[in-house]
């Protein structure tokens, strides 16, 4: 069985084939994760009470982890601005993808954030597969970085350190795969002097408008309270 195919112009696409198994090892890895995580609180929790509690909250982290994705997913399809050679202004995606590190800290954030990257692979990579480097700076790597958030999750304002640390560290790895395979397709109209910082440009034409976006939502004082709320119901201690 094929997963990808060879385009003419050397590129590679996934196949029907190839994006329902990228989906399947994705939802796969999601619950094996947590499957093992759960196993572990166990293992190391004495006597029936901490058992119970700590299944249950793993449960709980699977509930919303898997809400707060399927959010940032299916919000990644609302492009308010599309780039021409990828990337898009999205309704707030990345801020729900965000929300799971700053709900439970970086090292559920991240295994959420890639799971989130091979979502996004599969939406956006079939047309885009130069090598394998270029598929993990492009989605495995920047998607990533997205549970970064997760290391600010103590911190005051950590949903907007975090998410902008994110953001930022998702700018990185996409700028990275710029310089490396797209400089190419950098317009003739661009000054030549400036062609180092044209990456930079085109990706934050739409990351770092989405981030600016999503920043002065998240300022607004009852945008502020929500997420405080939802925070307190994520981790069981509000309702």
């Amino acid at each position: 069985m094929n997963y990808f195919i060879e385009a003419n112009d050397g590129y590679y696409s996934l196949t029907s084939a190839g994006t329902i198994f990228c989906l399947i090892v994705a939802a796969l890895l999601f619950i094996a994760v947590t499957i093992i995580k759960t196993k572990m609180d166990e293992a190391f929790s004495k006597g029936d009470e901490k058992k119970e509690k700590a299944s249950i909250f793993s449960v709980r982290q699977l509930a919303f982890s898997g809400v707060a994705l399927a959010l940032a997913y299916s919000l990644s399809f609302v492009k308010l601005i599309h780039m021409p050679w990828g990337g898009s202004v999205t309704l707030c995606s990345m801020l729900f993808v965000c929300l799971i590190g700053y709900w439970y800290g970086p090292k559920i954030g991240l295994v959420c954030a890639f799971t989130y990257s091979l979502l996004q692979f599969v939406q956006g990579g079939g047309s885009y597969i130069i090598s394998p480097l270029q598929v993990a700076l492009d989605y495995l790597l920047a998607f990533t970085a997205l549970g970064f958030s997760g290391f600010f999750s103590k911190n005051k304002n950590g949903l907007i350190i975090g998410y902008i640390v994110a953001v930022l560290g998702r700018f990185i790895f996409t700028c990275g795969a710029s310089y490396l395979f797209w400089m190419d397709y950098m317009p003739e109209e661009f000054p030549k002097t400036l062609s180092v910082i044209y990456p930079l440009c085109y990706n934050f034409a739409y990351m770092g408008v989405e981030a600016i976006l999503t920043v002065v939502i998240l300022m607004i004082k009852p945008v502020t309270a929500a997420m405080d709320k939802v925070r307190s119901m994520a981790n069981g201690t509000g309702k």
